[in-house]
């Protein structure tokens, strides 16, 4: 028996033992934070889900109406719900937060949830919740300049034109608004023929002197010689993309040969060679290849307010807003159209 307890009084087997302990604490340690990381992320994702589906209407009463969040909580959360696209979500937020409000601190309220309606395409419904707001306080800004983008996007261009009345009495200025919206007016007129709108689009350019992408490019595709004719040289780099795909036969060579800008473009694209050189790199290099290389120009359209690049041409940005503020911008680029041309005829 003496010999028995001995072994277990043996340095060895205390060491043993203390490292097995450690083992047991260790691994017990490292599941049992397994299993609470595991259970933090279920209640994490519990909770962040209230917030990806939005409640049912009952539900979101319950939740408006309660303590659980501030009126003000509310509205931050349906304005990041607006932010990034889920309009249909902060559209009953807004609604629900008007059920609650008394008439007089429901102005806010409407106009965020008539922009709200106006991003997600319901124009109609935008129009009636900014009526209503002007009915009540006639001198708001602020609905007035969207009341007008509604109209707009309605093609409802009378009604816009209107708008730009009250909009003068409160010192805005409507100048570039008028001009766009008559032009708008003037191309969506049926009853007016080609001609004739191409002779008032010239009559409002030369007042004017704005909208010139959106003047030169409807006469250059339905007269290109009465727009050479009143052609403004000032203006060839803001519609550089519209020249560029003009067909060869729609040129005027006395216009272009009178225009260093411009004789350098069409002899970069083939048509002429009135130019050695340009300052323009990408002109130059087009010039200097001499069409042994399948290159053209691809174009990408800029809003000179806000900066937004998109990839088509625009007359109103739909960022900012911002009448006539585009600007092209172009780059070489591979010209993928003669390529397939000269595969197909290969085959021939």
């Amino acid at each position: 028996m003496n010999i028995f307890l001995l072994e277990f009084r043996d340095p060895l087997f205390s060491v043993i033992i203390f490292f097995t302990l450690i083992f047991i604490v260790t691994f017990l340690s490292y599941w049992w934070g397994r299993y609470k990381r595991k259970e933090d992320y279920r209640s994490l994702d519990k909770f962040l889900k209230q917030f990806r589906t939005l409640p049912k209407k009952g539900e979101l009463k319950e939740l408006v109406s309660g303590n659980e969040l501030s009126q003000k909580s509310w509205m931050l959360l349906a304005s990041s719900y607006f932010k990034s696209g889920n309009y249909d979500k902060s559209i009953e937020i807004y609604n629900e937060i008007l059920e609650r409000l008394d008439k007089q601190n429901q102005i806010e309220i409407m106009y965020l949830l008539g922009k709200t309606y106006f991003k997600a395409g319901f124009l109609e419904r935008s129009k009636h919740i900014f009526l209503e707001i002007l009915r009540k306080n006639p001198r708001t800004p602020q609905a007035l300049e969207t009341l007008l983008l509604v109209y707009e996007y309605m093609k409802d261009y009378k009604s816009a034109i209107e708008v730009l009345e009250p909009l003068c009495e409160l010192k805005k200025d409507i100048l570039c608004d008028s001009v766009y919206l008559r032009v708008l007016a003037l191309l969506n007129d049926a009853q007016l023929s080609q001609e004739e709108k191409a002779d008032k689009l010239i009559g409002i350019y030369n007042d004017s002197h704005q909208l010139a992408y959106l003047v030169f490019e409807y006469l250059f595709r339905v007269n290109p010689a009465l727009a050479w004719e009143n052609f403004d040289n000032s203006k060839s780099e803001r519609i550089v993309d519209i020249l560029w795909s003009l067909k060869e036969s729609d040129l005027d060579l006395k216009v272009i040969e009178q225009n260093t800008y411009l004789r350098d473009l069409y002899t970069a694209r083939g048509d002429v060679s009135l130019s050695l050189k340009s300052n323009i790199f990408e002109f130059d290099a087009l010039i200097n290849l001499e069409g042994k290389a399948s290159a053209t120009l691809s174009f990408e359209y800029i809003c000179d307010n806000c900066k937004q690049l998109y990839p088509f041409a625009f007359h109103r940005c739909s960022s900012c807003h911002a009448i006539d503020s585009i600007g092209v911008e172009f780059s070489l680029a591979k010209d993928f159209h003669r390529n397939y041309s000269q595969e197909s005829n290969s085959f021939q």
